[in-house]
């Protein structure tokens, strides 16, 4: 049975993996795993207590038979906007609407912690076109950049 459920210490290295593989399929042929971890050293999920659970955040983790094959995050920028983190899922999960009822289920959290925006960011259109057909059809917008990373796509949603 697929399950979204907050992430459970022991399912930590799991959903790391998840993030690598996803990571490397997208970048299949630019990006080796060595590469990644030089890039995303995954410190926010080592320690996702203090990054997400004690900063008015959340991290959730899609689970079939005990077996994480998906992540998704929240964490807070400022008092009224939040960050779409980590949203990540295995090749077979994808197109089902999980990813839908994942976002909805980050999207509740936000308002409950009385976010008004929530942001995120996509490396590109042409190794993520799907992400972006996704948060789209979720209602985000295209924004000006609003941090250093080496992403070229940032968006936005009014909660």
């Amino acid at each position: 049975m697929v399950e979204i459920r907050p992430i459970q210490q022991h399912q930590i290295e799991q959903a790391k993996q998840i993030v690598t593989a996803v990571c490397l399929e997208i970048w299949q042929g630019v990006l080796t795993e060595e590469d990644l971890r030089r890039y995303d050293s995954m410190s926010d999920i080592e320690n996702v207590r203090s990054h997400y659970f004690d900063n008015y955040g959340t991290f959730l983790v899609l689970v079939d038979n005990e077996q994480v094959v998906g992540t998704g995050a929240i964490r807070r920028l400022n008092d009224e906007v939040s960050e779409l983190k980590r949203m990540w899922f295995l090749k077979e999960y994808r197109g089902l609407g999980l990813g839908w009822k994942m976002a909805q289920m980050l999207f509740n959290f936000a308002r409950q912690e009385k976010y008004r925006k929530i942001r995120l960011d996509l490396v590109n259109n042409e190794r993520q076109s799907e992400a972006l057909k996704l948060y789209r059809k979720l209602g985000f917008y295209f924004i000006e950049r609003y941090n250093d990373s080496p992403c070229t796509i940032f968006m936005e949603k009014i909660l």
